[in-house]
């Protein structure tokens, strides 16, 4: 995520063409936070709606309104008494700061033409919204910083407003040529992304690496190991990039990883092969899916945060124990040693005498080697063979048992890690729901005190192929036995990751043959919705639902089959169209 001085410059393009010279008609303050503008210029209504939080700072035009609170907050209020009917008259971005300025024209009590400015600073933890007289006296700031806060820079009542100090010992990347990228770039003893961002003054990470990248030089190398030829390729490639800035030739993009978005930029990111990139008209309109879809998944990890650390506890406890139990598996291994020690005492402990400890016999089960057998002199011959024998016995019993014990061991293993990925596939609390159902029912946790169960509404994905057959994908365990044992029939075909945890994937074949593009696209599906979903190729198996077999009494999603298809794919989905 890179909301840098490139996303702000195109955010300002946006703004002067859509709600320069408009009215201010209404302003809210929905959280304590954030603002929303209503404004009506020639061009129209329109919401502006900005954000100064820690966490997510952001400003775009929306279509969707947000409740305020019945009394409004001070800050909003002095918004309100100042800048109510307000006219923008111009919106700037100072240098290639992460700051936008709004200049607002309007009529104070007396009738008197007076300007104020609303300056909105997009920089993390020190975001801020502040509003300033015409002179840079701070009126007021939805936060205060006093002197105990910030030694570098007071944001109170009466106090002059001045631009945070964060860019000071940076370059402006729309003033420098390409011989000054190389000086400037060339002294840094550094990585080549490192080099730009940290020596031009709005150059996100995420950028300096799409530079790099469309350059064909490896942003994590030094700058070091490139020629000087090489670093001049690299500066016409910022040139090119930093000239579409100045003409406002933009292009708004989210990256998306299936359908989880990943990043969002105003220059093309080419740098993402294996992800899906898509284009936007409009830089607000990225941003409020970009925060809205980021959202999605941050609400649904912090929901499912306590279940997944429960499971990741379970299956770390379980795979500790696999290991040990393994090793003593191991040591078991030497039991058949031990009865060989106790019959070639009874064959050959007639020469012992009382000091022997050792007896040197001819091993007749292995070309009659001599072996060295330990003795405890202090017990007759055949007490020494019944000792090898009794722990030959123990040795015995206990790998029966340890036999059964990894079984159950390994299919608890098993049964974590797909409950693992269905946690990692839930979108919303709907699809959390059967999975703790799940971990109840096996004795994962405990059942509430309540003892009701939540109506589940969760449903398995549904995805459509290029060839027009419905595709079926289980979100959880009890979705995959639904999908393949009620919900198949048996000339459907099923997929299923080689040996990893993973979806089902149903496709319905209405009895007919299947063009191998489908067949494709369900192995992609399988894949993707697997614990191989970031590899880079996955061996899928594939039949026909009516050589799927449920072993008695299994774990929900376990299934058996000995005649299958195969087929290796690369899991990405974005091509697949999904229904719901």
């Amino acid at each position: 995520m890179a909301l840098d001085g490139i996303v702000i410059s195109n955010i300002v393009a946006e703004l002067n063409t859509t709600i320069l010279n408009a009215r201010i008609s209404k302003i809210a303050q929905p959280e304590a936070d954030e603002l929303l503008l209503t404004l009506k210029g020639t061009k129209g209504s329109y919401r502006l709606s900005m954000s100064a939080s820690a966490s997510l700072p952001f400003i775009y035009l929306t279509d969707n309104n947000k409740p305020s609170p019945l009394t409004a907050p001070t800050f909003c209020m002095v918004l309100r008494k100042h800048i109510a009917n307000g006219r923008i008259t111009r919106i700037y971005q100072p240098h290639m700061e992460r700051i936008i300025n709004f200049e607002i024209e309007h009529l104070n009590e007396m009738g008197d033409l007076c300007q104020k400015t609303l300056i909105i600073e997009l920089m993390g933890k020190h975001s801020n919204i502040i509003f300033t007289d015409a002179d840079g006296t701070i009126i007021d700031s939805v936060k205060r910083i006093p002197a105990s806060l910030s030694s570098v820079r007071e944001v109170l009542p009466g106090r002059q407003y001045s631009i945070p100090a964060t860019q000071e010992d940076k370059y402006d990347p729309l003033a420098v040529d390409a011989d000054g990228f190389k000086d400037i770039v060339s002294q840094k003893p550094l990585t080549v992304s490192k080099a730009i961002y940290s020596s031009f003054s709005g150059i996100s990470p995420l950028v300096a690496c799409e530079i790099a990248h469309r350059a064909g030089l490896d942003a994590d190398s030094p700058v070091a190991a490139y020629s000087s030829d090489e670093i001049l390729h690299l500066a016409s490639n910022f040139i090119w990039m930093m000239d579409d800035i100045k003409s406002g030739n933009f292009t708004p993009n989210i990256v998306r990883d299936g359908s989880e978005p990943k990043e969002f930029s105003s220059v093309e990111l080419t740098q993402y092969n294996d992800l899906s990139v898509t284009k936007y008209n409009s830089i607000s309109q990225v941003l409020e899916l970009y925060y809205s879809e980021r959202n999605i998944y941050t609400r649904i990890r912090q929901k499912s945060s306590d279940l997944r650390k429960h499971v990741n506890t379970l299956l770390e406890r379980n795979q500790k124990k696999y290991v040990l139990q393994m090793k003593q598996l191991k040591d078991s291994e030497k039991r058949e040693k031990y009865k060989v020690y106790g019959e070639l005492i009874n064959a050959f402990g007639y020469g012992l005498t009382p000091d022997d400890k050792v007896l040197e016999a001819a091993n007749y089960y292995d070309d009659n080697k001599i072996i060295k057998i330990p003795i405890d002199n202090t017990k007759t011959p055949a007490e020494n063979a019944q000792k090898y024998f009794d722990k030959y016995g123990k040795m015995k019993r206990t790998a029966e048992a340890l036999n059964e014990l990894i079984q159950e061991t390994k299919a608890q293993i098993d049964h974590l890690e797909s409950i693992q990925n269905s946690l990692d596939i839930a979108l919303s609390a709907d699809d959390l729901v059967q999975i703790k159902d799940e971990l109840i029912e096996y004795g994962f946790i405990k059942k509430g005190k309540s003892g009701k169960k939540q109506k589940v509404k969760s449903k398995p994905f549904h995805y459509v192929s290029s060839d027009g057959f419905d595709m079926y994908v289980g979100k959880n365990n009890y979705q995959n036995d639904e999908l393949t044992f009620k919900f198949a029939t048996g000339n459907d075909w099923w997929f299923h990751a080689k040996g990893m945890p993973g979806s089902h994937v149903i496709v319905k074949s209405e009895n007919k043959e299947l063009p191998d593009r489908t067949f494709e696209e369900a192995g992609k599906l399988a894949g993707y919705y697997s614990k191989g979903k970031n590899a880079d190729k996955v061996e899928i198996d594939y039949l026909q639902k009516k050589n799927v077999k449920k072993p008695n009494g299994s774990a929900p999603g376990f299934v058996v089959y000995y005649t299958n298809y195969s087929l290796t794919i690369h899991p990405d989905i974005t091509d697949i169209t999904q229904i719901d």
